[in-house]
């Protein structure tokens, strides 16, 4: 059976559908397809995700014991020299996998609008707009091209805004998860409209919340356990580490990570039907599963 477009899309409805004979029918347009991922690239992107997992929650695996704890203030930077070159193999693999030259002029041009978008509100209560783009890009474009999509972003924001630190590849990997969680949301081929837009709401709002708490995972180390009783402890038990944790996102981040839920979930209901329908329309077009090819030079 040939593949149609969903017919909530009026630019993507077959016409004319009256009776009788037509001279001129309008083919059905195919359905926008994400970027497609090789067994090969999932297979990096769950290893990358295990060892990034590792890397921010290490403090509540090791026990007092262990020599991690001594090495409190050293896990952070090793974990980040380590983290630059997994999320770069994975996004090679990605696009060695399925990313042609279509897809990557695509991944620039959203990763550049991503990067502007950020010092927009950067610096301010939260309110960060990029967020809304990249949960509307995973959604149409797939978790793959979502992931290196979030990690690129990231990256060109920070050499936009001159925030490069040790800090980055834990940025990179949180909103390459980001958007990648935004395109695993059911409902990818047959959900449209409002009911779309509620749910990327939804989605947004608590991934929003997700990467404030993940991130905070990256500094929590770092403070003087001697200062503060929401510090990290390598004494301390895992079940007190993370009341102390607890207790220092809602001591530290609650308003910034609100700021940013909100601001998300406003963009993404009031320009989430127009953008949509963009990204869509240049999926279409794009046909990321077809080759390009270039005709010989006539004679």
């Amino acid at each position: 059976m040939p593949d149609r477009t969903d017919p909530a899309d009026p630019a993507d409805r077959t016409r004319p559908t009256g009776p009788g004979p037509h001279p001129h029918p309008h083919p059905a347009r195919p359905r926008p397809r994400p970027v497609p991922l090789s067994p090969r690239s999932l297979l990096a992107l769950a290893l990358v995700s295990l060892i990034g997992v590792a890397a921010f929650a290490w403090p509540f695996f090791a026990s007092p014991e262990s020599q991690v704890g001594a090495h409190a203030q050293d896990a952070p930077w090793l974990f980040a020299g380590l983290l630059v070159l997994l999320v770069g193999v994975v996004a090679a693999t990605i696009s060695e996998a399925g990313m042609g030259a279509k897809a990557v002029a695509m991944l620039g041009v959203l990763a550049a609008t991503g990067a502007a978008l950020r010092p927009i509100g950067a610096g301010t209560a939260g309110l960060e707009p990029m967020f809304f783009l990249m949960v509307l890009s995973g959604r149409v474009l797939g978790p793959g091209f979502g992931f290196t999509l979030g990690a690129v972003t990231m990256f060109s924001s920070a050499l936009l805004t001159g925030g490069v630190g040790p800090w980055l590849p834990f940025q990179m990997l949180s909103m390459g998860w980001f958007a990648m969680g935004a395109g695993l949301l059911p409902g990818a081929r047959r959900l449209r409209g409002r009911a779309e837009l509620v749910l990327l709401a939804a989605y947004g709002f608590v991934a929003a919340f997700a990467y404030g708490t993940v991130m905070n995972l990256y500094g929590w180390p770092f403070i003087d356990a001697l200062a503060s009783n929401i510090a990290f402890h390598a004494d301390a038990s895992p079940a007190a580490n993370l009341a102390r944790f607890l207790a220092y996102c809602l001591a530290t981040s609650l308003g910034w990570d609100l700021g940013r839920a909100v601001v998300t979930v406003a963009l993404t209901l009031t320009l989430g039907a127009p953008v949509l329908r963009a990204l869509r329309r240049a999926t279409r077009r794009a046909a990321f599963e077809s080759a390009v090819t270039f005709d010989p030079p006539t004679p």
